[in-house]
């Protein structure tokens, strides 16, 4: 048996033997590190098969801020650019929001609208990884901006809740971009000729203030204008129809300016007028007709139709002028309503006229009878007639239920004769007879005739001529 010393591990021995395990675990812990770089590699080629990474570069705001001092640095925002080289090129566009309403009264229109303006200012150009500086309106006072306004404005807000409601641009090769929203009372002088079928083209227009065409050139962009979605605005009497721009120069003592103008034309809806003042006046020259089926002898009853017809269409004209400016030309609803007011009045005179004559028929009746005992006397009349001297002429005057007699003094020579015992005689021929027993009954057809002509010359004048 041997000693504990053969058992015994010698220093060396110890040594060696932990160096070997140290060198394995060191092994096996490399091993490891690769199998899971390779699968991470695998993971990543596994996210990435569908994907593109574009790595910019970092812009800090102390870049931007730097480039903006540059800018800056020397800028005169007095003067335009390239001034005493060429004229500045301004191109414009327009966003519509809104248009509406119009006031006919005032001869006014509001539209809302994004007017935006783009040019080169050299000055700006910059070089840097950024091709775009998108700026807030702080930045608008600092260069120069064109004097653009608008000539047939009475009045122009600016928004500036919460915020201005302006945008300014920059780019690398000197390009500016600057918009702003703008609400804006324009002039529309419209012509009411044809009022209410009638069509109108309302401008605004703008220019440079202080820029003749050699310091500035306006010129459209494309696309020049756009609009939002029309149900949204507020015309109320109006329809818009289309738009178009044009582009014309206005020659004047301090020079020569572009004006640049857009036309929105708008056609006006009839319904509201129809509803308002058309039928209530066809409804009333109806009524009137009414007068014509009621007796003769009922004066009260047709005089107070004929009466209240007549302060109806009076009131009516009214209504319908109070939306219109005062011109001094006659329009179409004023001719309407004209004619409407003639045929109602001529109505009420067509009972004064029957009146007239048929009460002095009665009045009459007393003298007829005491002349009636003469008659007998005077030869070559039948019975039941009288003699009454018109102009030195005794003429025979019948008293039968269908006849009138001859005033006294009466000639009987116009073109109308509206007496019974008035058809004899030589005066009779090429004239005709009107028996005034027959006027309403005459009444009954010409006044529905002469209005159902009128409206058809009146609507297919103003809608299709």
């Amino acid at each position: 048996m041997g000693s504990w010393k053969d058992f015994h591990f010698s220093p060396f021995l110890l040594w060696s033997q932990s160096r070997g395990v140290r060198l394995m675990f060191l092994l096996l812990t490399l091993h490891l590190g690769n199998c899971i770089d390779k699968a991470d590699d695998e993971d990543d080629e596994d996210l990435t098969v569908n994907k593109t990474w574009v790595l910019a570069p970092k812009i800090h705001e102390g870049d931007i801020t730097q480039i903006l001092n540059s800018l800056l640095r020397g800028y005169d925002n007095k003067l335009r650019p390239d001034i005493g080289v060429r004229p500045t090129v301004i191109e414009t566009d327009v966003y519509v929001n809104s248009i509406g309403p119009v006031d006919p009264i005032n001869m006014e229109y509001t539209i809302d609208i994004i007017f935006a303006q783009t040019w080169f200012d050299s000055r700006l150009k910059f070089n840097s990884t950024m091709k775009v500086l998108m700026l807030n309106s702080n930045m608008v006072g600092k260069i120069w901006i064109p004097d653009t306004f608008f000539r047939n404005s009475r009045k122009s807000d600016a928004h500036w809740i919460t915020t201005p409601n302006r945008l300014l641009r920059i780019w690398n090769d000197g390009r500016v971009l600057y918009t702003l929203r703008l609400t804006i009372n324009a002039e529309c002088y419209l012509q009411l000729h044809n009022f209410p079928m009638d069509e109108h083209s309302c401008p605004l227009e703008f220019s440079s203030y202080g820029y003749p065409k050699n310091e500035i050139e306006y010129k459209w962009k494309k696309p020049s204008v756009e609009v939002a979605d029309p149900k949204y605005w507020r015309l109320y009497q109006f329809a818009f129809v289309g738009l178009r721009n044009s582009t014309e120069i206005s020659h004047t003592i301090s020079g020569d300016y572009i004006i640049m103008t857009i036309f929105f034309d708008l056609s006006r809806r009839m319904g509201y007028f129809t509803i308002q003042t058309y039928i209530p006046c066809i409804l009333t020259v109806v009524l009137s007709w009414v007068s014509f089926w009621i007796n003769k002898d009922a004066v009260p009853a047709r005089t107070s139709l004929g009466i209240t017809t007549v302060l109806t269409m009076t009131t009516l004209s009214t209504i319908a002028r109070k939306s219109l400016p005062k011109v001094s030309y006659v329009t179409a609803m004023d001719l309407f309503v004209s004619v409407c007011f003639i045929f109602v009045f001529a109505a009420l005179m067509e009972y004064g006229t029957l009146h007239y004559f048929t009460s002095n028929k009665k009045g009459k009746t007393t003298r007829n009878r005491k002349l009636k005992n003469k008659a007998s006397i005077s030869p070559g009349l039948h019975p039941g007639s009288t003699l009454i001297p018109m102009n030195n002429i005794s003429l025979p005057q019948g008293e039968d239920e269908d006849g009138y007699q001859c005033l006294e003094g009466k000639d009987c020579a116009s073109f109308f004769c509206c007496f019974e015992d008035c058809r004899t005689g030589s005066w009779r021929e090429g004239r005709i007879h009107i028996r005034i027993a027959k006027i309403d009954s005459y009444s009954r057809i010409f006044f529905p005739t002469a209005f159902a002509l009128f409206n058809l010359v009146y609507w297919v004048g103003y809608l299709y001529l």
